[in-house]
């Protein structure tokens, strides 16, 4: 029997058809496989890895249970994170009070968990050294304030609400509490702000000198757990599931509690929106704290805004 060959003009362009299809079928394949990725924002004070180890545990956790490539990525102040929030380039973000009220407020974040329970609600204090004669807020008119960046609750909106209606002769915005305590400390400004906790934990660094608290605001609610709008229905569900389904140490290590309430953050996200229209003043010198929006408004109440303690 005699085998007939094809011409080899025809046979060369149906290998070329033939590999074409392999190469097709392995590249569609090798999409299937490859996993999404889940990008998880925090903010960090620059301590470094150090103050990123306590998520190592849960950022595992979520990469297994999700079958995802997780990335933490760390904000070294409020600035950094309010602008990844803006646009929306964290799925998972471990949101402070102010980041969360504006990620809530303004980026379409959905809240899932409180990082704390509601007895360990925060409030903002402003300070002063002790030998200094400031004994009220009206005696920081036409003096130097250090204030967080913006985008931080303690540090930055609610201070500044407390202060509405003062001229300072500056206003210095700064990265952390630990540089606004410092600068305090060598008489560089006249106040500082910054949280209760903040305070407690800095002030070890500078054991020379007597702080003195000045004002200490209304109470901020709890930071939170927040989803990004970005993230497809169904993995929002196979995410929340997984959080909460978590060991005790994992949801520990990272911060969040899957037992406590989330704080309502609404009467907060007001308070901010009508703060938001005195940013600008403050990099002004000196910095007239008025605003003819606010005036018309009437300012924030601070009943609207307490967060109460419980039992």
């Amino acid at each position: 029997m005699k085998l007939t060959m094809l011409p080899q003009t025809l046979l060369l362009p149906s290998l070329v058809i033939l590999l074409g299809l392999i190469e097709v079928g392995c590249g569609t394949k090798q999409e299937q496989i490859n996993p999404e990725k889940l990008s998880i924002g925090v903010v960090s004070y620059g301590e470094g890895t150090v103050s990123l180890e306590k998520y190592d545990r849960f950022k595992n956790y979520i990469a297994e249970q999700t079958k995802s490539i997780v990335e933490l990525e760390p904000a070294y102040n409020e600035l950094q994170a309010v602008e990844q929030v803006q646009r929306q380039n964290w799925e998972i973000v471990f949101a402070p009070p102010g980041l969360a009220a504006i990620a809530i407020g303004k980026s379409q974040y959905l809240p899932l968990f409180s990082m704390e329970g509601v007895t360990s609600t925060q409030r903002s204090l402003l300070l002063v050294r002790d030998d200094k004669p400031i004994q009220k807020i009206g005696d920081l008119q036409n003096k130097i304030v250090a204030l967080g960046e913006t985008g931080s609750a303690a540090g930055f909106y609610v201070p500044l609400y407390d202060l509405y209606g003062l001229t300072l002769k500056q206003i210095q915005q700064v990265p952390t509490p630990k540089v606004a305590l410092a600068r305090l400390n060598d008489g560089t400004v006249d106040a500082a702000a910054m949280s209760e906790r903040d305070f407690e934990i800095y002030k070890r660094d500078f054991p020379a000198t007597k702080f003195r608290v000045l004002h200490t605001s209304r109470w901020i609610p709890a930071g939170v757990v927040l989803l990004g709008p970005k993230v497809e229905r169904n993995r929002q569900q196979q995410i929340e599931k997984a959080m909460r389904e978590a060991s005790p140490d994992v949801a520990a290590d990272a911060g969040y509690i899957t037992a406590a309430k989330v704080p309502n953050y609404d009467q907060f996200i007001q308070l901010i929106e009508k703060v938001r229209p005195l940013e600008d003043k403050v990099k002004q010198v000196p910095a007239v704290l008025v605003h003819q929006q606010l005036n018309n408004q009437g300012t924030p109440s601070p009943q609207k805004t307490k967060v109460e303690k419980t039992q």
